[in-house]
């Protein structure tokens, strides 16, 4: 018995083309909000010698063959951030890119292993600004695509009104009865035990092994997304300085970092920091977030050395990445990533 058509199919692709071409118009109108706003366009390289190194992000890894045959490690991108951080270090001030990225193990009606990132990073300015640049590439590409309204299953929200602002700690009160704050310690230690008692109050399951940062992510991902960004945007802001391993600590509170998460529909589109620029504790992080990806995975990833020198000569920066995919997709209404995708990744049976 044969399969489903394939998304070449003449009949499956007339049904995708309009959504297709919205897309391109998004994309058009998008690059010229950014170019009237003095944002140059950049292309990093797709090969890196480290794709990240965030715990729970998996890399598509290959080698370079020189001449002679010698082997070189290397990866696909799952972020353009490194290379873009090098070339605000190398001078440049305003730089966005659409780039194509790469991630391992995710394949969902939100996720494919590669997919269209909208970064952008503003040298100089707060991470207040991104979250003012959210409201407006919301409404501009909801009016590109004649959408009043943003769409993900029985879920909406409104375009054009002002993003909700509400901290990490907000949340966890309002939709777990969790003080947050209350398991964290000023240098950014965490206690396990009073996070997992009161997780476990709130109905959320929790295993012995259970990090604080695992419990921490279940309580966010069952309790909390599902609510945030119904009706309008939300932007969740001042993580755990545990779970924003490039963010800067805010100023009024070592607890939490200047990183913010931009939500609709449920749906997380966007990550966004005040961005570290201290590369000694950039290290300290990203061996930290090695050694619980060697527990969880059995598996590291190396540390790009060239970042870390040019994250000295790096100037005062925020920056943002937005799954662009899935922007097209909540104006279009669509129900899976796929519907927006040329071409997407076809799924192995």
């Amino acid at each position: 018995m044969s399969g489903p058509s394939p998304w070449w199919a003449p009949p499956l692709h007339a049904d995708r083309r309009p959504l297709l071409l919205a897309r391109n118009r998004i994309k058009a109108g998008l690059r010229r909000w950014f170019e009237e706003r003095g944002f140059i366009e950049v292309e990093s390289a797709m090969l890196q010698v480290s794709p990240g190194n965030e715990a729970h992000l998996h890399a598509f890894a290959t080698e370079l063959r020189a001449p002679g045959g010698e082997a070189t490690p290397l990866y696909l991108h799952t972020s353009p951030e490194f290379a873009c951080k090098k070339l605000l270090a190398a001078g440049e001030r305003r730089i966005f890119e659409f780039a194509r990225v790469f991630r391992n193990r995710e394949r969902s009606a939100l996720h494919q292993p590669e997919f269209t990132l909208l970064e952008w990073y503003r040298a100089g300015a707060p991470y207040e600004a991104l979250m003012r640049d959210c409201a407006d590439v919301l409404a501009l590409a909801a009016e590109l695509a004649g959408a009043r309204e943003f769409r993900f299953r029985e879920r909406s929200a409104d375009p054009f009104t002002e993003p909700e602002p509400v901290t990490v700690a907000e949340a966890f009160s309002r939709h777990a009865d969790i003080d947050l704050l209350a398991t964290l310690g000023t240098a950014g230690d965490a206690a396990r035990e009073p996070l997992a008692g009161a997780a476990i109050r709130a109905g959320v399951r929790v295993a012995p092994d259970d990090s604080w940062s695992d419990i921490y992510s279940r309580v966010l991902v069952e309790l909390i997304e599902p609510r945030l960004g119904l009706g309008r945007a939300t932007i969740l802001y001042e993580y755990p300085l545990a779970e924003a391993a490039l963010a800067r600590p805010t100023a009024h509170d070592p607890r939490v970092a200047e990183r913010f998460e931009l939500y609709l529909c449920g749906v997380e589109l966007a990550n966004a920091f005040g961005e570290l620029t201290d590369p000694a504790e950039q290290r300290r992080r990203f061996e930290a977030e090695m050694k619980e990806k060697e527990r969880v995975y059995g598996e590291r990833y190396p540390i790009d050395e060239d970042f870390l020198a040019a994250l000295a000569h790096m100037p005062e920066a925020s920056g943002i990445a937005l799954g662009f995919d899935r922007l097209v997709m909540l104006s279009l209404a669509a129900s899976r990533i796929e519907e927006v995708l040329w071409t997407p990744v076809v799924e192995l049976k």
